[in-house]
């Protein structure tokens, strides 16, 4: 568990090691991107929903009220084409080093589905798989139902998916290319707001993250390892991240307030989730004298509906009702220190695979992630155990004896 800080740069940087030029990832012979997926037309909509919502219980006018914000859209999430650019600024890295193996693409709630991309790549020859997340932190939305989504669909595909096995590498969230990013994005946000004539006294950091319920962030991480919950997660980073910022902008430590925030609550009204909301963070901060928020999506990897719909238009709309500057910052998407992490966790999980030394780097006081998830981590809720099969790790189910 190493901390690797390029003192002259005063950042986090990745190793300094790459795979020589034409070797592979051996022993993956593929690499799955799974994303969430979404809608790409009108028609599209309310099955894409009862899709990603189904067993969840969510009240129908809140699917009405969702629905609503893709239609704003023409029924488009940007899901799929930013799937469709990262999946080729991996395949343009994978190439810059000379690593050949394909890359595939499959979506947990629309097409191409899960089984479709591990279909295509199965009869390409693949039989050990690697498969990626398009969520950088570790909890149930953002892992375990991945890996569970990912054994469906290779039982949905029998004989075909026969002796055919699928791991991931670590969470992203504390990979130094994720935080390069978000510092870039956040320097460069705040640096708008002062042109615009705001003061960095006057001026507050919304570091926004999605919501979940309070039981399935109790239930996230690492059970037994204190400070790996999904919400401890987004703080960690945080740490290192705004007195990086500060320092870029040459501020005094400490002097660029900030706050975790969350956004895109869906659930049952009288479930507890995780607080405070955006909307009514940005009031608060007008009334306490802010006069401009720099809001930074720096939970999210791309611009999903919950950015550009709960950010950019519901948040945006919040701060100009209260009369306070708005800025939102971008997401990390294909910003290419991201990328050369991503790749740098694969090459990391192959060289786990063939039983080689490694040094895992992480930025962030946690310390570096596990690499087969433990069989009772990020559960759904704290102290429930579904027994759901998963990969990249047992089942609950499994392990007990």
């Amino acid at each position: 568990m190493t901390r690797v800080v390029d003192e002259g740069l005063g950042r986090a940087t990745s190793a300094a090691w790459r795979l020589p030029a034409g070797e592979s990832l051996d022993p993956y012979d593929a690499i799955l991107v799974v994303a969430y997926g979404g809608p790409e037309g009108a028609a599209d909509v309310m099955p894409f929903l009862a899709n990603a919502t189904r067993g969840k219980a969510i009240p129908q006018e809140r699917l009405r009220e969702v629905a609503g914000h893709y239609l704003r859209f023409g029924g488009v999430s940007p899901s799929n084409g930013l799937t469709r650019q990262l999946v080729a600024a991996l395949r343009a890295e994978l190439d810059r080093r000379g690593i050949a193996t394909p890359i595939g693409w499959g979506n947990r709630n629309w097409t191409p589905s899960i089984s479709d991309g591990l279909s295509h790549l199965i009869r390409g020859g693949a039989r050990r798989i690697l498969m990626v997340p398009t969520a950088a932190y570790a909890s149930y939305s953002g892992c375990r139902q991945y890996r569970e989504n990912v054994a469906a669909a290779l039982a949905e595909l029998g004989e075909e998916a026969s002796g055919v096995t699928v791991d991931k590498p670590r969470p992203s969230f504390d990979s130094p290319g994720f935080l390069e990013a978000n510092v870039e994005a956040i320097t460069t946000s705040v640096r708008r707001l002062v042109e615009r004539g705001t003061r960095p006294g006057d001026l507050r950091l919304a570091l926004v993250t999605h919501s979940i319920p309070v039981t399935m962030d109790q239930g996230s991480g690492e059970p037994g390892r204190v400070g790996t919950r999904y919400s401890d997660q987004h703080l960690a980073l945080a740490a290192v991240l705004v007195p990086e910022v500060e320092r870029r902008l040459g501020l005094s430590a400490g002097s660029l307030g900030y706050r975790l925030v969350f956004c895109s609550r869906s659930g049952s009204p009288r479930t507890p989730w995780l607080e405070p909301d955006i909307n009514d963070w940005i009031t608060q901060q007008a009334q306490a004298g802010a006069t401009a928020v720099c809001c930074a999506p720096f939970g999210f990897m791309s611009d999903h509906m919950e950015v550009v719909y709960d950010l950019d238009i519901e948040a945006r709309a919040a701060a100009k009702r209260q009369g306070v500057l708005f800025e939102r910052a971008a997401t990390v998407g294909t910003a290419p220190a991201f990328i050369s992490s991503l790749v740098d966790l694969m090459v990391e999980r192959a060289a786990l695979a063939r039983r080689e030394a490694i040094h895992p780097v992480s930025t962030t006081d946690i310390g570096a992630w596990h690499w087969e998830c433990p069989a009772d981590g990020c559960r759904m809720q704290v102290g429930v155990d579904s027994g759901i099969p998963v990969v990249a790790g047992p089942s609950v189910a499994s392990a007990r004896p």
